[in-house]
């Protein structure tokens, strides 16, 4: 399936889920493609809590955005009144959440999400909505 429809196809996805979980939310048309300001790709709020978000899938791979992208959501947040968020969802899992700061930056000043760092350190819907904070595994020699 190629990127675009995918994506577009995860985005919708991230709205049903959403909206289910009680938040009024919507896709933004063509995130920033039809305009000359970035625009977050999903828009979301409960009366309480507003979140500008960024979604990308993957097979896999690891994730990258570029500075800009980030930069862009967090200067959008930021005027909005929404928490910038970077969610990310790879084939077979559920959607996670970060804190753009959370992300690892690399050398070239993109950002890197893998699948191992998701699972382990993302924030799930569950939680994003308000609900129980993941329990997390760990290793018990730790």
């Amino acid at each position: 399936m190629p990127g675009n429809r995918k994506g577009d196809r995860m985005e919708r996805e991230l709205v049903n889920e959403l909206d289910a979980r009680g938040f009024a939310v919507m896709r933004a048309p063509a995130s920033g493609s039809s305009t000359d300001r970035e625009l977050p790709d999903v828009l979301a709020g409960n009366g309480e809590v507003f979140y500008a978000i960024e979604a990308k899938a993957s097979s896999g791979r690891p994730i990258y955005l570029t500075g800009e992208e980030v930069e862009a959501l967090v200067y959008f947040s930021q005027n909005f009144g929404a928490k910038p968020r970077i969610g990310v969802r790879f084939d077979r899992e559920e959607w996670y959440f970060f804190h753009p700061a959370d992300l690892y930056v690399t050398d070239g000043g993109n950002y890197r999400v893998k699948k191992e760092t998701a699972l382990a350190e993302g924030t799930d819907i569950e939680e994003l909505t308000g609900g129980p904070k993941q329990a997390r595994l760990t290793d018990p020699t730790e």
